[in-house]
């Protein structure tokens, strides 16, 4: 019995450290998934011109008319657009959508750092990143849709130009991958596997 007792821990350390190949590719597939998410969402931010509608192009940073079929004229003064609350709005909808990216690549950063660190922390780091990706998806979700309600007036579905739709995509698997990060961290969690031994 004493020999046993003094194996069982080092047995339970010895599982714990061995990750399955599956654990081992869904945190990969993860971690690779935010960084397009990350990537989305910083192009879809740079740009910033999300809708377009009636010969104009309604952004976070510009509002552009097109004249002579071709030429394009961008302005920063949003108020040119005649839409009313848009360029008081769209300030709260620039630093959601900006945060988000920058909450997103914290939550990265921790994501990396729990896999390639196998110390005591990992699974917490890794169940931070998470949260920091579902918040990140909390603030994209929050920009995309305010902006929505803001240009209500012109929105249509063919509008929605591919830098809206990179956001969109990006808020999506933020969602996604937190919530599957959070999953994944407790079905794999040592105090599940204390019990199978």
């Amino acid at each position: 019995m004493t020999a046993i007792g003094a194996q069982a821990p080092r047995l339970l350390a010895h599982r714990r450290s061995q990750k399955s190949f599956f654990e081992t590719l869904i945190r990969s597939l993860i971690i690779l998934c935010v960084a397009i998410a990350v990537v989305l969402s910083s192009i879809s931010v740079c740009d910033g011109r999300w809708l377009f509608a009636r010969g104009q192009l309604f952004g976070l940073w510009h509002f552009c008319t097109i004249s002579n079929g071709s030429v394009l004229n961008c302005v920063t003064d949003l108020s040119l657009a005649k839409v009313e609350g848009l360029s008081v709005g769209v300030i709260p909808i620039r630093s959601m959508v900006s945060f988000a990216v920058v909450v997103a690549i914290f939550g990265l950063e921790l994501l990396m750092v729990s896999q390639v660190c196998e110390d005591a922390n990992a699974r917490r780091k890794w169940s931070m990143g998470s949260v920091l990706i579902l918040g990140s998806f909390l603030l994209s979700a929050s920009g995309v849709l305010s902006f929505s309600i803001l240009v209500k007036d012109h929105l249509t579905f063919m509008g929605f130009t591919l830098t809206y739709w990179c956001e969109f995509i990006a808020a999506f698997l933020f969602f996604l991958n937190g919530i599957s990060g959070l999953h994944i961290n407790s079905l794999t969690h040592p105090r599940n596997r204390v019990g199978k031994i």
